[in-house]
């Protein structure tokens, strides 16, 4: 993934913004009763927020708001590519299982990039409320944040939509494969 240090400039910034507006008029389902003004005066004022959200369209996860968290008020803004994003793909699950292949590394893992993006990556309950949304993921897979139980086993969890259904999985963590990326969340 293409790393970002600086302050976006202001034409990136600009650039972005008119996306993410322009997407968020093209789809008033995720984020109905929210105000796009609203949320452009919480993107335009957290530097590090917009850093976020240019990663997230850099690597085509085409970020969309799809609702307010009840506790903080902050707007949610969520990968809502079609497919997992392509420019996070073939990552395994965190580092420890990175750490573990001696042959065929993959290009990284999920949760170490989510992190230098500074976003989270989805959870069940979040990844289906996404699903409700819209149809993503026919084709490919996301890893999706997974309970310390199943991971100290040495497991990890992913989701996709097939057969009109979002189904959830598990695999080895150090498992990855070109149609498995990462969705991501970040509240603003």
């Amino acid at each position: 993934m293409k790393r970002v240090t600086a302050a976006l400039t202001e034409q990136q910034r600009s650039d972005l913004i008119a996306t993410l507006e322009e997407r968020f008029d093209s789809h008033p389902e995720r984020h109905e009763r929210i105000a796009w003004n609203e949320v452009r005066l919480r993107i335009e004022e957290n530097g590090g927020a917009l850093r976020s959200l240019f990663l997230m369209e850099q690597t085509e996860g085409e970020p969309d708001v799809i609702g307010v968290d009840v506790v903080t008020g902050k707007a949610v803004f969520a990968d809502c590519s079609p497919e997992s994003p392509l420019g996070r793909r073939n990552l395994c699950y965190d580092q420890a299982a990175f750490d573990v292949r001696k042959k065929n590394k993959p290009n990284g893992n999920a949760v170490e990039e989510a992190r230098a993006m500074g976003i989270e990556l989805l959870d069940e309950d979040r990844y289906k409320k996404l699903q409700a949304l819209g149809e993503f993921d026919r084709k490919t897979s996301s890893w999706i944040d997974t309970p310390e139980n199943i991971r100290a086993l040495g497991g990890a969890l992913f989701c996709d939509r097939r057969y009109d259904t979002v189904f959830v999985y598990h695999n080895g963590a150090e498992s990855y494969y070109g149609a498995r990326g990462f969705r991501g969340v970040l509240y603003v």
